[in-house]
């Protein structure tokens, strides 16, 4: 179906906008198809596949390779059914980076040839150019072709800035490229790309030309599965950089299950200077909360402790316990319980790790009154953990992840740098789910839409 600039800028009104809202993980699901339930498409037919292609393949398969092993069930499907499979999307966020090996990693997977097309977009027309074309003709049914790296071309990345204003003024040129795909590709869309939680191009607005969509198989296990138990977990274990994690952790708190939060980083600068208003006192943050560090990414406006502290009374109402630090490393490498102004925490002081443990023990005996078996879930780091100064506490808390899965606790880690540290200070075994991508499930559990979600559910309306 054609999209005119008019339905576009609707899209993108529910995408980015004022319409824009979170259905819940369960209403995406029953509303998009999975790629098993396509079964009225015929062989031959082409069928976009937005792949999971930010891979770095190593010697040989199983090495650098889960996002593309991930994919091989909804590929085979595809094959089976004679389908031609164009199988698209990004690696990394460096434009020169290509997915040459790639396609051959995924050859290997398939044990099939993958055709590789290295310029397939033109940029100066935004038209999509005729070697594809030229590969479809020659294409047989069960073929797949691997276009090149997405990012490669700016039509991918228009909506990573974009504003509700600018909607306006978008709405014809993404129309455009919409419909370039559906004419000159195919109009069956196929989404197997747990990991694409940014606003590409090619997942959320590719969808919107098409006759037919669907989730992939193992997109679909991820949400059906661990992360529908996530959902329940009672003990939040939330850190990071950027203070925005605060909405995720708002919303999994306001499901009613969580009865522990664990902070380190931002979050907990911001949640520990909000407590500190609410007892009419004060607790300096550093550089976080000066303005002339305002566009960093760990900056925290006075706006987000004003959610924090909501968020504590809120939380605290419920019974909450929330554990945040009481000493941190500064920058210097000085251990301090206060951060002076100029000052930024780095990681959580030897005192803070006592007190996690400690906490984590109590968890555990708390835990044991449930009638059925309690969840965790871990995402983040605690400090810079990539500079050994600053990797004490995330090394010494990665090892409470295994005491709570030998006290019978289902531990969930999600993904992104939470899932490195565990492989760096521990074994992935101490959890009973690594989650590939952070920042899906963390829009998953929060309160943001996943993107490519809301996009597949409008296409199915």
């Amino acid at each position: 179906m054609e999209v005119t600039a008019q339905k576009m800028q609707a899209w993108l009104n529910r995408l980015i906008g004022p319409e824009k809202q979170n259905l819940g993980l369960e209403t995406y699901l029953k509303r998009i198809p999975r790629v098993k339930d396509l079964t009225d498409v015929p062989s031959g037919t082409v069928v976009l596949v937005r792949g999971d292609l930010d891979a770095k393949p190593g010697a040989k398969v199983g090495e650098g390779d889960i996002r593309l092993r991930s994919m091989k069930d909804t590929l085979q499907i595809g094959r089976d059914r004679g389908w031609i499979q164009v199988l698209f999307g990004h690696i990394g966020r460096d434009p020169q980076l290509s997915l040459e090996k790639v396609g051959k990693r995924i050859s290997e997977i398939m044990g099939c040839p993958v055709r590789f097309i290295s310029d397939w977009f033109d940029p100066q027309t935004e038209t999509i150019r005729p070697e594809v074309k030229a590969a479809l003709a020659e294409a047989k049914p069960g073929d797949l072709i691997l276009l090149e790296n997405t990012r490669k071309y700016d039509m991918e990345r228009i909506l990573w800035k974009a504003k509700a204003a600018d909607i306006p003024k978008l709405a014809d040129r993404l129309a455009k490229i919409a419909n370039e795909f559906a004419s000159r590709i195919g109009k069956v869309y196929v989404h197997e790309a747990f990991s694409a939680g940014s606003l590409d191009t090619s997942s959320v607005v590719v969808p919107a030309a098409m006759d037919k969509v669907a989730l992939g198989e193992y997109s679909y296990g991820e949400f059906s599965g661990p992360l529908t138990t996530c959902l329940n977990a009672q003990l939040v274990v939330s850190s990071g950089l950027k203070i925005d994690k605060l909405d995720d952790l708002e919303a999994m708190i306001g499901r009613g299950k969580v009865r522990w939060v664990f902070t380190a980083g931002s979050l907990a600068v911001g949640l520990i200077k909000a407590a500190a208003q609410l007892e009419g006192k004060d607790f300096c943050i550093g550089v976080a909360e000066d303005p002339a560090h305002s566009d960093k990414p760990y900056f925290i406006p006075q706006d987000r402790i004003e959610q924090a502290k909501r968020i504590l009374s809120e939380g605290r109402a419920k019974g909450i316990q929330f554990v945040m630090p009481v000493d941190f490393v500064l920058q210097d490498g000085r251990v301090s319980t206060t951060i002076g102004p100029g000052e930024q925490q780095l990681d959580v002081g030897p005192a803070t790790s006592e007190l996690f443990e400690r906490k984590i023990g109590e968890f555990i005996e708390w835990a044991k009154g449930l009638k059925e078996p309690a969840a965790a879930f871990h995402n983040g780091v605690f400090g810079k953990f990539e500079e050994p100064q600053f990797e004490e506490g995330t090394r010494r808390f990665v090892k409470q992840l295994k005491r709570l899965k030998d006290a019978g606790v289902q531990v969930f880690v999600g993904g992104g740098e939470g899932g490195k540290a565990l492989e760096k200070y521990g074994d992935p075994s101490w959890g009973i789910y690594n989650f590939t991508a952070g920042g899906t499930v963390l829009n998953a559990l929060g309160s943001e839409p996943v993107p490519f979600l809301a996009a597949l559910e409008m296409a199915v309306q």
